[in-house]
This record gives structure tokens, sequence and C-alpha cells, in this order.
């Protein structure tokens, strides 16, 4: 019978600007075991921090130790309901493959449709060929921007 772990939520405010090198470096200390994080969260809206999910405020603050960048932790923890509204749908990026030919629903080819040359799911990202270009253009595109097309 698995239990579940209560976790809390805290802001951490980094140098502004850095807060991708922040989450980044956090996430491979998790990875590789070496600190006591559930996981790191980026908030587009929310220039200067990160949110950390961990066990309890000194776990959180025990794991910020000697991290560059990492300017402090706010007092108080956060709320689901704070964050739910920045989260993003699970990616399609899984469900694109070379080849497919996709419309793009976001960025400045919205409404285009283009042949999936390259998949980097590590990144979000697929490189296409525009179909209605006058000459062929691969074009990286964030693969949320995707989807496959019905018809061809």
């Amino acid at each position: 019978m698995s239990q579940e772990i209560k976790t809390h939520l805290f802001a951490i405010r980094t140098t502004g600007g850095q807060e991708k090198v922040v989450m980044n470096l956090l996430q491979s200390k998790i990875n590789n075991g070496q600190i006591n994080l559930y996981s790191v969260l980026l908030v587009d809206n929310l220039k200067g921090y990160i949110v950390v999910e961990a066990k309890d405020a000194n776990s959180a603050f025990n794991s910020l130790q000697g991290i560059r960048h990492i300017r402090g932790q706010l007092r108080g923890e956060m709320e689901f309901k704070d964050i739910e509204g920045y989260l993003v749908t699970k990616s399609t990026a899984p469900t694109i493959a070379v080849d497919n030919v996709v419309e793009i629903i976001g960025g400045p080819f919205k409404g285009m449709k283009a042949t999936v040359t390259r998949v980097d799911n590590d990144k979000q990202e697929a490189t296409v060929i525009l179909l209605d270009a006058p000459y062929q253009l691969p074009v990286t595109v964030d693969s949320n921007y995707l989807k496959i097309s019905t018809s061809a």
C-alpha cells in the first residue's frame, strides 16, 4: 500500500533572468539524488522566482544552499491554487514524429501546414518544412504549437 507524501510549494527568489539556469541546475541535482526536492517549476509570469516542491521548509532551504543565482526563499508556503493557472498542459511532442504533416496552431506561422523533419522531445521543439512556402525553409517551432493535420 503506497502512502501519499504531503509536499509543500515554496517560492524561491533568483537573480532576474537566471530562473531557467537555476531550474536546470536544481533539476540535474534532483535527478542525481544530490538534493531533497521533488520538483522545480518555472512560472512564466513570475519573473525573478521559481517554485520548488519539497517535503518541508527545511528540506527546501537545505537543498538551496550554495546554489548560484539563488537570492532567498519567501517565508511561508504557496498553495497549489496559486500556481495552478500557470501550469501548461502536457506536451504533444511524443505524439509527433518525423514525416508527420502537422498544422501550426501558435506563433508566427499559425495556420500553416508543415512536414516534420526532426523532433527534439527534451527541448519540446520540432523542425518542420513549411508546405505553403515558395521554397523549402526549415523552421524550428515549439512542439506545443503543433497538431497532427487531419487533412493532408
